[in-house]
């Protein structure tokens, strides 16, 4: 009995050990994911052990199906390789290796989207052993890059719901692109903001991510910028890019108003044209801004004030009003017209006697500082308010002129005038020449200038009492210029007369009379030599007085006449020592005694100076008692 039993046992352990020979252990190890980017080659590496060996294996490659079911692509043994037929992979798979090795690669090329499918690695022993291994094939699409496009209206604080500000969308990417919007390099949460995403599959598999940001805005973010960061898978890690920036326009109410004058720049004044500006630190859309003068409800017509007076000058009012919810704020500015009132001269006319003082005060009203100038034919007199002149003489006399400047506006001036007239006895003012020499029946223009007030009468009278005809007579207030025309027949002595009620004055003129008539010219002949002395000249025709304006011209004449005559007489002297003229001979004796009849006598004279000049052609001065006359004496 006890053999039966060890001889069944070890029967059991024999079969055991032939049963473990069977189920030997096969083991297969294979990444859990392979990542690849569309379009490229897939490598799934698959790696097995066998307690056997790994000769004479049989290898298949399976993928699962959506249905989750497994679907062979590849089978191969110790005789053949086959590739199914009819797969999607059929055309563009391949493996590489036999087996012997413990390792086999499967190659998918040109990589699509449906390729992200499970792979299976299957290796059978020898015997019935079997192992096998997955692996997850990843693919990959890098999205197109991203837009952003905000609102290009502006958002008013005053919306109760969230407003848009813009949306950010990615295209063409997988797996699904993320989006995360920024606001200042600050991320939005979810908590603070509306964001409405939506995923697009494209007909190529690809996804489209679009987001849309809404938010309460307030006045500070008005300079904020908003951007969209995408984040996206790759194979090894993950991707982000960014949107470029955008800004909106957040509207705002006024909370203070300023109000200022745009022109003219600096000081204002009478005349000018005003133009005012309002300005609040809001800027909704819906604010209407107004201008009013604190004495006036009506609104300022473009905000223009033309031809402005000082009644223009005061406070004026925008008010910045919110038509949506009727809110109004309002800003103050104060405008001030200067002036200057016309110059105010006391008193205008001043009538003094010579010897007294002339006192009189300018002013004029303005709103700033000014300048008081006298003047007087151009020339300052005075920079003080009030003009005194001491010892006032006729040269005090005339018009003076105040002028007012404003300092700081020099445009701005205004005049006045002050007539000074003093009295007293005429005074004519002495000619330069009260002694005059004049021709017979030639007139002779006198001219007397009187001053005086009242004005003086001007009268021209003779020596003899015979009153003068005036010529022509100009008066102004405290002088008289009278001209009068006197023909002259005779020596004539006229006077020019002025009065007035506080005297009299005169000054007289002497008028010589003068006869010019020219002196006959002297013949001589060959037979007869006649001779007029000075003296004799002077009897017959008694000197003319000239007048001596003139009279340089006719000596300049007469000197010139002299020179040339005298060359003359040098030049024919000297043919006549050379015997070219006269029959003489150049060797003639010169001690030979001269005779009177030998000399040619030529005789020059002057009117005014009565002097003669005596050439001979031996070039010798005449005696005294040969002058008066000429003559020529020619020896036969």
């Amino acid at each position: 009995m006890a053999t039966r039993s060890n001889a069944c046992l070890l029967v059991g352990l024999l079969a055991l050990f032939h049963t473990w020979g069977v189920m030997a252990d096969v083991e297969v190890n294979m990444m859990d994911r392979v990542e690849v980017f569309m379009g490229e080659t897939a490598t799934i590496p698959c790696m097995f052990t066998s307690s056997e060996g790994v000769g004479g294996m049989i290898i298949q490659w399976f993928y699962v199906t959506r249905s989750v079911d497994k679907q062979r692509i590849f089978y191969q043994d110790a005789t053949m390789q086959v590739v199914e037929k009819g797969t999607q992979f059929s055309d563009r798979i391949s493996v590489n290796g036999t087996g012997a090795t413990g390792e086999i690669v499967l190659t998918i090329s040109n990589v699509e989207l449906k390729d992200e499918l499970e792979f299976i690695c299957l290796i059978k022993g020898l015997t019935e052993g079997t192992g096998e291994g997955r692996t997850k094939l990843k693919v990959f699409v890098t999205p197109d890059s991203p837009i952003i496009d905000g609102v290009q209206t502006g958002i008013s604080v005053n919306e109760a719901d969230p407003s848009k500000i813009g949306t950010c969308e990615v295209k063409n990417g997988f797996p699904k692109p993320n989006i995360t919007w920024y606001r200042n390099r600050t991320p939005l949460r979810s908590d603070e903001v509306t964001l409405a995403t939506s995923i697009t599959t494209e007909s190529s598999g690809l996804f489209s991510v679009k987001s849309e940001l809404s938010m309460n805005v307030m006045k500070e973010e008005k300079d904020d910028l908003f951007y969209c960061e995408i984040t996206y898978i790759v194979p090894g890690g993950v991707m982000m890019t960014e949107t470029n920036p955008i800004n909106i326009t957040v509207y705002y109410p006024s909370t203070s108003v300023n109000v200022w004058v745009e022109s003219p720049k600096g000081h204002i004044k009478e005349g000018d044209s005003i133009e005012l500006h309002c300005r609040g630190n809001g800027n909704m859309p819906s604010s209407i801004l107004t201008i009013v003068h604190e004495n006036d409800n009506s609104p300022l017509l473009n905000n223009v004030l033309d031809n402005v007076t000082r009644l223009n000058s005061g406070v004026y009012k925008c008010t910045s009003t919110d038509t949506d919810t009727f809110e109004e704020i309002s800003g103050n500015a104060t405008v001030v017209v200067n002036y200057l009132d016309p110059a105010v001269v006391t008193p205008e006319t001043v009538v003094v006697a010579e010897g007294e003082e002339i006192n009189a005060t300018c002013s004029a009203i303005s709103s700033l500082q000014t300048r008081i100038v006298w003047m007087k034919h151009g020339k300052e007199v005075s920079t003080n308010r009030s003009l005194i002149l001491k010892d006032a003489s006729f040269d005090s006399a005339g018009m003076y002129v105040c002028v007012v400047t404003v300092l700081e506006i020099e445009e701005m001036e205004t005049s006045g005038t002050l007539n000074v007239k003093v009295q007293g006895p005429p005074k004519i003012m002495e000619p330069i020449n009260n002694e005059i020499e004049e021709s017979f029946e030639s007139t002779v223009k006198l001219s007397c200038k009187v001053r005086g007030f009242p004005t003086p009468s001007v009268t021209w009278t003779t020596s003899d009492g015979k009153i003068l005809k005036t010529a022509s007579q100009i008066e102004t207030e405290g002088e008289v210029q009278s001209h009068v025309s006197i023909k002259v027949t005779s020596d004539i002595t006229a006077i020019c007369n002025a009065s007035n009620k506080f005297g009299t004055d005169a000054v007289t003129f002497n008028i010589i009379g003068t006869t010019h008539k020219t002196t006959p010219a002297t013949t001589t002949t060959t037979s007869t030599t006649t001779t007029i002395t000075s003296t004799t000249a002077q009897t017959l025709n008694p000197p003319k007085k000239i007048k001596k304006e003139g009279n340089g011209v006719i000596i300049a004449v007469i000197i010139i006449c002299i020179l040339l005559l005298a060359i003359l007489g040098s030049v024919l002297y000297f043919l006549y020592k050379k015997g070219k003229i006269c029959g003489r001979s150049g060797k003639q004796d010169l001690t030979k005694e001269k005779s009177g009849k030998d000399n040619i006598v030529v005789e020059m004279k002057s009117d005014n100076t009565e002097e003669a000049v005596l050439l001979g052609v031996n070039g010798e001065k005449q005696p005294p008692n040969n002058q008066g006359g000429a003559y020529l004496d020619v020896q036969t």
